[in-house]
């Protein structure tokens, strides 16, 4: 029975890594607290972790693990922009979950630009008040218009599908473009001109962040709505406010936030938020944000913690995957994997 520290626990998390987890021999210890510096001391005696999106894996926290003797971090997610990769190389092998379900997360995308555009969200406090009216909640067709799909992965594919659904043009952008799929490929700066909506669904790399700035936003049309199912990182919000307020942004939808760590996935309503971009975002009457929400379907919580489990009985198993990560997979030159070998 292996042992596995469960951070940033959520109630929706439970059954499932508990089914897995009674299948395949792990015993898992759930704790709400996020991992970081001041957590990190609830792993000792375990096995291994299992750590979100939004913990802390910084060089300090690599090596506070690692002091209790601890050699695998299985992420229970595709990301993985907040662990330092490189300071655990050699010392704790990292795993994640490349797919759980890029429906959901495709299909959230299409829902957010769909209850903006047609002020669905609006029309619903209405009509609970018994205000029948129409005004101001015009849309537009979705038909003949031209999306942007900046990031052509499993996610990118299926948004991708769902827009030709619609009838709408699709440009799309990646640094390694897929030769087989029907899409027109064109540069970062000519989707951003084109496009009279753009969704994003790429990983945060030091390269792409911040890819949406005040310089990029001063290329797109005016009235550009914008869609982020991603990661936060890729969107200077600040940029982004000052976007909508000029009315050079005509909406923004957004499922993640770049500071989210210490605000998603709890209940703030009690308290003053600190943040004054989130703040005056939120209170704008053109943005939608959920709080990282694209993910959570039943079929994604049982793909997630069905992953995450057989990748901890894999690394004790001593198999290899090619769910393992570490800073090298940037770089295939150096990858090991090709060779069926763990990363170290």
């Amino acid at each position: 029975m292996f042992k596995i520290a469960f951070y940033d626990t959520k109630s929706y998390d439970i059954p499932a890594f508990e089914k897995y987890g009674k299948e395949r021999g792990i015993e898992f210890k759930f704790f709400e607290s996020h991992l970081n510096s001041d957590t990190a001391h609830l792993s000792k005696g375990y096995d291994g972790v299992c750590a979100f999106v939004n913990d802390t894996i910084d060089k300090e926290v690599i090596d506070i693990l690692y002091s209790y003797n601890i050699k695998l971090i299985a992420l229970r997610c595709a990301g993985f922009n907040n662990i330092d990769t490189k300071a655990a190389f050699g010392k704790i092998h990292i795993y994640r979950v490349p797919a759980y379900s890029p429906y959901a997360v495709a299909e959230h995308a299409m829902a957010l630009l769909q209850t903006i555009n047609r002020r669905i969200h609006k029309a619903y406090i209405r009509t609970r008040d018994y205000n029948f009216s129409l005004n101001e909640l015009v849309g537009v067709d979705l038909y003949d218009k031209t999306i942007g799909v900046v990031g052509t992965g499993k996610i990118g594919k299926v948004f991708i599908n769902i827009c030709k659904g619609y009838g709408m043009h699709v440009l799309a952008y990646d640094k390694y473009p897929d030769p087989n799929l029907d899409v027109e490929y064109v540069e970062l700066d000519e989707l951003f001109k084109r496009s009279d909506f753009i969704s994003l669904h790429c990983p945060l790399t030091d390269e792409n962040k911040h890819m949406i700035n005040s310089e990029s936003i001063k290329l797109m049309k005016k009235g550009v709505g914008i869609i982020n199912t991603s990661r936060g990182g890729l969107i200077d919000g600040k940029a982004l406010l000052e976007g909508i307020k000029n009315r050079q942004i005509g909406f923004a939808c957004l499922d993640v936030y770049e500071e989210e760590g210490d605000l998603f996935y709890q209940d703030k309503s009690g308290h003053i938020l600190d943040d004054d971009t989130l703040r005056s975002l939120i209170a704008m009457p053109n943005v939608i944000i959920t709080s990282h929400q694209a993910f959570l379907t039943k079929e994604a919580l049982q793909n997630i913690a069905d992953t995450t489990t057989q990748n901890i009985i894999d690394y004790f198993s001593n198999k290899t995957t090619d769910n393992e990560i570490c800073y090298h997979c940037a770089n295939m030159e150096n990858c090991k994997k090709k060779r069926n070998l763990k990363c170290f």
